[in-house]
C-alpha cells in the first residue's frame, strides 16, 4: 500500500484504487455520492461539496484506470464536548458509500484505515460517525456512544405542565425570521453544547443549510416556525424551531407539532418554551424527534404517561478511541479510584493495558501500565464507555467485556459515570 498520510498517495486493494480527490473532481465525487445513497435523480450539490472539500479529507475509490469514483468517504475536524465540559478534536467521518457493483472488495476498509491512520498521525484523540447500519463499523473499532430519545406527547392527556415549575420573570418569547435565527442561534448553541457531553460544534454552513439560505439538492427545505426566548435583560437563553401539519378530524383540529430544534440554557427557559409549544392552536400532539436520554420532559407534565417514546429511538453517534491517553485524560470522572483496562484493538490504535486513575476532584489521568488488568474489552466497547453512554456492568452481562477482578466492572462504572448522559442532536 501507499503511504496513507500522503495526500497524493494511492492505496490499492484487489485491483481497485483509493486516493484523495482534487477540488476539480468534486462534481464527480458528488455524483458517486448520490448514486451510493440510492438517489441518482438528485441534482448536483457540487457547490456545497466544494465548501466541504479539504486537501486529503475527501477520498474516493476507483476501478483500475477509470477515474470515475465508485466509492466516497469524507472526514473533517469536529469539536466534541466530553464529560466535564472539555472540548476535544474528533475526526468526524461522513458521506461513506460504496457502489453496489464493487461491494466486499476492500474499498471501505481501505478508506477507513487510511483516514483513521491520518487522524491518529495528526494527534486526533477520537473518531465519530453516524451509523446507518449497525453491523458495519464495529470491525473498525467504533461503538455506539450516544442515543436519541424522542417523545410523542398527547396534549389531550397531559393536563399541562406541573404547577410550581420555575419560570423566567420578565422573560419573553418572540418569533424570529430565518435570518435572525442565523444571527442569534450560533452563539446560543456554542454556550449550550459546552454543557452537553457528546455535542459537537456547528459551522456556518450548518446554519445556512438549516435556515434555508443554502439549499442542497435532494434535501427539500420548508421554512419552520422559529422563536427565541429572552430573559428580563434581553439575553437569548433559548431557541425552538417547529412545524405544524394541517390535519383535521372532521370539524375538529387534530394537528401534530413536530419539534426540530430545542435549545434551552436552563430549566426555567425550558419550562417557558414547553409552555409556549403546548399553547399553539389546533395542536393535539407534540412530537420530539430527537431528545437527550436525560431530557426531563415527561416529568414536567402533570401526567407523564402522556409522553410515550418514539419508535425510532436507537443508537445514534458512534465513537472510536484513537489516542487512549489523550481521550481519557481530557474527561472528568464520577468518583475517585483506579481501574486497569486491557484493550484489544484489531487496528492497533488503542491496543494495550491502560490505567485510568481519578482524583477526588474528578480529574483523572490515563497511562500505559504493566499492572494486571481488571477488565478486558475491545475497541468498540471502549468507545461506548468513553462518554458515559454505556456501563461496564451491562457490557459484562452481555458478554462484551470480561471481568478479571471481582467487582471491577462496578468499580469502573462508578469511575466512568457522568451526571448527564451523552447526547448529540446533529446529523453529520
Amino acid at each position: 500500500m501507499g503511504n496513507s498520510t500522503d495526500h497524493a498517495a494511492v492505496d490499492t486493494v484487489n485491483g481497485l484504487r483509493v486516493r484523495a480527490v482534487s477540488e476539480d473532481e468534486v462534481p464527480a465525487w458528488d455524483r458517486a455520492l448520490t448514486v451510493g445513497f440510492l438517489r441518482p435523480h438528485v441534482d448536483s450539490a457540487a457547490e456545497v461539496r466544494r465548501r466541504q472539500w479539504e486537501p486529503g479529507r475527501m477520498l474516493a475509490g476507483f476501478d483500475r484506470d477509470d477515474d470515475r469514483p465508485i466509492a466516497t468517504f469524507r472526514s473533517y475536524d469536529a469539536e466534541l464536548t466530553v464529560p466535564g465540559g472539555a472540548v476535544i478534536t474528533a475526526d468526524a467521518v461522513t458521506h461513506v458509500t460504496v457502489s453496489s457493483t464493487h461491494r466486499r472488495r476492500g474499498l471501505l476498509s481501505t478508506m477507513m484505515r487510511r483516514d483513521l491512520t491520518a487522524a491518529a498521525g495528526r494527534g486526533t484523540a477520537v473518531a465519530i460517525l453516524i451509523a446507518a447500519e449497525y453491523n458495519i463499523y464495529g470491525r473498525f473499532g467504533f461503538g455506539p456512544a450516544t442515543r436519541g430519545a424522542g417523545w410523542r406527547v398527547d396534549l389531550r392527556r397531559t393536563r399541562g405542565l406541573r404547577e410550581g415549575l420555575p419560570g423566567v420573570p420578565g422573560g419573553r418569547i418572540d418569533f424570529v425570521t430565518m435570518a435572525e435565527a442565523r444571527e442569534l442561534g450560533p452563539a446560543l448553541h456554542e454556550r449550550w453544547r459546552r454543557t452537553q457531553p457528546g455535542a459537537i460544534d456547528r459551522d456556518e454552513l450548518w446554519w445556512q443549510r438549516n435556515t434555508g439560505e443554502v439549499r442542497v439538492p435532494g434535501f427539500d427545505f420548508t421554512e419552520p416556525f422559529a422563536a427565541v426566548h429572552r430573559d428580563a435583560d434581553g439575553a437569548v437563553t433559548g431557541l425552538v424551531a417547529y412545524r405544524v401539519d394541517d390535519k383535521w378530524d372532521g370539524a375538529y383540529p387534530d394537528c401534530t407539532l413536530t419539534v426540530e430544534e430545542f435549545i434551552a440554557l436552563d430549566l426555567p427557559t425550558k419550562v417557558e418554551l414547553w409552555r409556549f409549544l403546548m399553547s399553539v392552536d389546533w395542536v393535539a400532539r407534540i412530537v420530539v424527534a430527537n431528545a437527550s436520554s436525560d431530557d426531563p420532559l415527561p416529568l414536567l407534565l402533570q401526567n407523564p404517561r402522556a409522553a410515550t417514546p418514539q419508535d425510532e429511538n436507537a443508537d445514534f453517534m458512534w465513537l472510536r478511541v484513537l489516542d487512549v491517553e489523550a481521550a481519557f485524560g481530557a474527561r472528568t470522572y464520577g468518583a475517585p479510584g483506579r481501574v486497569v483496562l486491557e484493550v484489544e484493538d484489531k487496528l492497533g490504535f488503542a491496543s494495550g493495558r491502560w490505567a485510568i486513575e481519578a482524583a477526588p476532584d474528578g480529574t483523572g489521568t490515563c497511562t500505559r501500565t504493566t499492572d494486571e488488568a481488571d477488565l478486558v474489552l475491545g475497541a468498540p466497547e471502549l468507545g461506548s464507555l468513553y462518554l458515559g453512554g454505556e456501563s461496564a456492568p451491562r457490557l459484562a452481562a452481555a458478554g462484551l467485556l470480561t471481568e478479571l477482578r471481582p467487582g471491577a466492572a462496578a468499580a469502573a462504572d462508578l469511575l466512568l459515570r457522568t451526571p448527564l448522559r451523552p447526547w448529540n442532536p446533529d446529523m453529520f
